[in-house]
């Protein structure tokens, strides 16, 4: 069978040997009081990939046909690990006679890489172990608030609160006549000549001797 392995568009020089990939989920089993244990299905987690690359610095029978050196491939590397960016990782797989079986096709990122060199195995060719996971796109929701606005385009909340001042009580007041009294304006305005002691604390900053108020002073009614 026939491999063809691709980083981000990018096929590699020689198809590695072997492939992992696990495909995980997030189920999670609890016991619950007199029921055992019971299993709660969730969402599938994150898929994670593993395998080993041969990148050959000469080109091999066996090889891709591709003339990139060593180093090309592991600047990609490099690229996608730091680029914080997710890329395609493609599998194509097909049988001697060309015949074309399932692919693997998944968004993914470089989690981590690990070159091993070894003079007497690999001579000046280099392995690398690489480590991907399954990348998802997300994005978060907003939600935006229309104030409600009334027939003529004014927003309702700024009519309202127009309205509650005009229609707010304004305080009592009354202008002081000749030959009035304390004990006189609390019996006529408030119903109680006795309030006159109520009157004049509310009138203190006019009234420093309740027997001695003048006309044309504004008092402030209860």
């Amino acid at each position: 069978m026939a491999y063809s392995f691709f980083l981000d568009g990018v096929l590699l020089p020689v198809t590695p040997g072997s492939l992992q990939i696990k495909i995980k989920n997030q189920n999670k089993t609890v016991s619950l009081l007199n029921e055992g244990e019971v299993n709660f299905l969730k969402l599938p987690g994150l898929s994670e990939v593993q395998f080993d690359a041969l990148l050959p610095q000469v080109s091999y029978p066996f090889g891709n046909g591709g003339r990139q050196p060593a180093d090309y491939y592991l600047s990609l590397l490099e690229r996608l690990k730091t680029g914080k960016k997710p890329f395609q990782f493609i599998v194509s797989r097909a049988t001697q006679g060309g015949k074309l079986l399932f692919d693997t096709n998944m968004k993914v990122s470089l989690e981590d890489y690990e070159i091993s060199e070894d003079a007497e195995e690999l001579g000046t060719d280099v392995k690398v172990r690489v480590s991907l996971k399954q990348y998802r796109d997300f994005g978060t929701k907003t939600v935006t608030l229309e104030q409600p606005k009334t027939p003529d385009g004014t927003p309702a909340a700024a009519v309202t609160q127009e309205r509650a001042a005009e229609t707010a009580p304004q305080p009592k007041t009354y202008t002081v006549q000749k030959g009035d009294c304390l004990w006189n304006i609390a019996k006529k305005h408030c119903g109680d000549g006795t309030k006159w002691k109520e009157l004049a604390g509310l009138n203190a900053d006019k009234i420093v001797n309740p027997n001695l108020i003048y006309p044309g002073q504004v008092l402030t009614l209860p």
